[in-house]
C-alpha cells in the first residue's frame, strides 16, 4: 500500500529535511503534497528531478491525505492538527503544541513505539534536545534505572530555523570583511559567542526549553518521578546539538557495561576512545541518523553516577527523522489506513 503524505511547513529547514528523508528512506508514498502559509503558496520546491508547487495549508487540504507531518510552529499545529485528524489524516506534529496533552502520545520510536497505538489522530514529536539526550540516556536507564540528571546543552543555530543559520553565516562574512555584524534572529551576536537563553524565561528562572527536557523525558520514559535540571545554550555551530549530561542511577554503574548497552542501542553510536582523541562532535554527526555518545566516565560527584557527552543532528533525530520514523511505525503497525488503495 502507498500513502498520500503532506508536509506542513515544507519551505522551512525541517520541511526540506523531511522531503529528503521521505525519499531517502523509500517511504511508500503515492503522492507528496507540500503545504505552507498563504505567503509561501505558489512557490516551487525541487528535490533531485522532482518538483512540487507549494499549496496553502487549509483544513480542506487534508481531505485526501493519509499522513501529515507538521513543522510550521505551534499556532499552525494548534489550528490544523485537529482539522487533519477530523478528516481521517494522522498528524505527526513537530511543535510543542500537543506534547504534554495526556490524550496525545509523545513518541520516540526506539523508546516507546507502543505509545503510538493509542493515538487519536495526532502524535507528537519531542523537542530536539530531549530526543538527542534520550538516545544516550535511555539504554542506560533500562540497565541501571535513571533517577535524575543535570545537563548543559550546546544547541546549533539551525534549531532556530533557516534564518538563524543565515544570520550566523552573514555575521562571519561581515567579520571577515571588517564590517559591522547585525543581529535579528538572536538577542545578541551569535558569531564567536554563546547565548545561555533558548526560548522564553519562566518565573523560576528556567526557560521553556529547559522545562521541556524534564517534562518530555518523564512522559517518553513513563517515569513521572524523574528529576532533571538543564541549562540550554545557543552556540555558533550550524548543525547538530551537543549535550553534556551528569546522570544518577538507582543501581551501581559498571562503566564497561554502560558502554556496551549504549553500543547495542539502535539509536546510538558509541564514539568513546579518549586515548585516540575520539569523541562525538557536531561536524561528524550532521546528517547522521544515529546520535553519538562518548566521554563516558564514572561521575565523581554523584552516587551511582555517570558523566557522558551526546551529539545528534537536531534537524534529523531532533525533528525530521523522528517524525518520519513515526510515520514508518504507523505504516508497519497498520495504525493508519490509506483512504485510497494505490
Amino acid at each position: 500500500m502507498s500513502y498520500r503524505v503532506g508536509i506542513v511547513g515544507a519551505t522551512g529547514a525541517v520541511g526540506q529535511e523531511l522531503i529528503d528523508l521521505l525519499h531517502r528512506r523509500n517511504f511508500p508514498m503515492a503522492e507528496l503534497v507540500l503545504l505552507a502559509s498563504s505567503r509561501s503558496a505558489g512557490k516551487t520546491i525541487t528535490w533531485q528531478d522532482k518538483s512540487w508547487t507549494v499549496q496553502e495549508a487549509t483544513p480542506e487540504a487534508f481531505d485526501d491525505l493519509d499522513i501529515a507531518i507538521f513543522s510550521a510552529g505551534g499556532s499552525t499545529s494548534t489550528d490544523l492538527c485537529p482539522e487533519a485528524a477530523k478528516r481521517g489524516c494522522v498528524a505527526v506534529d513537530n511543535s510543542s503544541a500537543f506534547r504534554m496533552d495526556p490524550t496525545v502520545p509523545l513518541v520516540v520510536p526506539e523508546i516507546n513505539p507502543a505509545a503510538a497505538r493509542s493515538h487519536q489522530g495526532i502524535i507528537a514529536n519531542p523537542n530536539c534536545s530531549t530526543a538527542v539526550a534520550l538516545m544516550g540516556l535511555y539504554p542506560l536507564h533500562r540497565e541501571f534505572g535513571l533517577k535524575r540528571f543535570t545537563a548543559a546543552t550546546y544547541q546549533a543555530v539551525s534549531g532556530a530555523g533557516a534564518a538563524a543559520m543565515a544570520e550566523l553565516e552573514d555575521q562571519l562574512r561581515a567579520w571577515a570583511k571588517g564590517e559591522p555584524m547585525t543581529s535579528s534572529e538572536f538577542p545578541y551576536q551569535i558569531a564567536f559567542n554563546l547565548i545561555p537563553h533558548v526560548d522564553v524565561f519562566y518565573d523560576d528562572g528556567y526557560t521553556k526549553e529547559e522545562h521541556k527536557m524534564l517534562n518530555e523525558s518523564r512522559k517518553i520514559l513513563g517515569h513521572p518521578e524523574l528529576r532533571a535540571s538543564t541549562t540550554c545554550v545557543r552556540v555558533p555551530v550550524l548543525r547538530a546539538h551537543s549535550i553534556a549530561v551528569n546522570a544518577e542511577f538507582e543501581r551501581p554503574v559498571d562503566l564497561a557495561r554502560a558502554r556496551e548497552v549504549v553500543s547495542l542501542f539502535e539509536g546510538a553510536e558509541l564514539v568513546d576512545d579518549t586515548a585516540s582523541k575520539r569523541y562525538p562532535m557536531p561536524l561528524d554527526f550532521s546528517g547522521k541518523e544515529k546520535c553519538g555518545v562518548g566521554r563516558m566516565r564514572i561521575d565523581s560527584a554523584l552516587d551511582n553516577g555517570l558523566a557522558l557527552w551526546i551529539v545528534g543532528d537536531q534537524l534529523w533525530k531532533g525533528a525530521a527523522l523522528n517524525a518520519v520514523q513515526i510515520a514508518e511505525l504507523l505504516v508497519a503497525d497498520k495504525l493508519v489506513t490509506p483512504k485510497t488503495t494505490v
